[in-house]
């Protein structure tokens, strides 16, 4: 009876083994390196990457290098922020793997205008990290206006610069309603920008409500990270 017990034990860790190891040897890794694209100096920064298209694996790294499992050979997005620079997006494709089952990435951060004066490129998406709303309202706390001015500033300094004001909502509650309070957000930020004298024609805006969340994982983190207002530059 032991000997049977040792012989069935071996074989079931040997097929487990064999199992883990195919899993381990199939898996892919996202990994570079964040640097200043001036100095190519390290950058240390928050960069946050999230599986495509549900967003159920979430991680947030703080460092001037990354690496990550790839899991499921899904798609990531991942988000790179450093004070001082331009927000940094990019989408890292499994398919794209070298012999080494990696998918390597160097990210280059750019100075934005507020910190080095440089021009935006037409494209580029930043988020708005430090605008802030009441709770389900429109209606803009006085600690974002600080944000907002630095803003109006980059707008002032660029006289050609057009942007679009993107909203957006986490996915609880009504879809209706979420769309609704996120065109809300951006015309109230519409509102204050065209009220500092930037020309209303200067500014789009556009809401999707919770229907481009970064994550659905059900986290309070999560649904703060997906109750966002973007900045995309359509001309400079």
């Amino acid at each position: 009876m032991g000997r049977k017990f040792f012989k069935l034990f071996t074989l079931l860790f040997f097929t487990a083994s064999i199992s883990y190891c195919q899993s381990t040897d199939s898996l892919v890794f996202a990994e570079g390196q964040i640097v200043s694209a001036a100095t190519r100096e390290p950058v240390k920064a928050r960069i946050t990457y999230v599986s495509l298209p549900y967003g159920n694996k979430v991680g947030v790294l703080n460092n001037n290098v990354y690496s990550f499992p790839m899991f499921d050979r899904v798609k990531y997005s991942i988000t790179v922020e450093a004070p001082g620079y331009d927000v940094a997006k990019y989408m890292l494709d499994p398919a794209e793997a070298n012999a080494d089952k990696k998918v390597i990435r160097d990210i280059e951060l750019t100075k934005g205008v507020s910190a080095g004066g440089q021009k935006l490129a037409v494209g580029n998406v930043i988020r708005l990290d430090n605008l802030i709303f009441q709770v389900g309202k429109s209606k803009i706390s006085e600690e974002s206006y600080n944000e907002l001015n630095i803003l109006h500033n980059m707008m002032s300094e660029n006289t050609a610069m057009v942007i679009q004001l993107e909203g957006h909502t986490d996915y609880q509650g009504d879809a209706k309603e979420n769309l609704k309070l996120s065109q809300a957000r951006v015309d109230a930020v519409k509102q204050y920008l065209v009220s500092k004298g930037v020309g209303k024609n200067r500014i789009k805006t556009k809401a999707f409500g919770g229907n481009m969340p970064l994550s659905k994982e059900d986290t309070p983190e999560a649904h703060r990270m997906n109750r966002r207002v973007e900045l995309r530059i359509l001309e400079n």
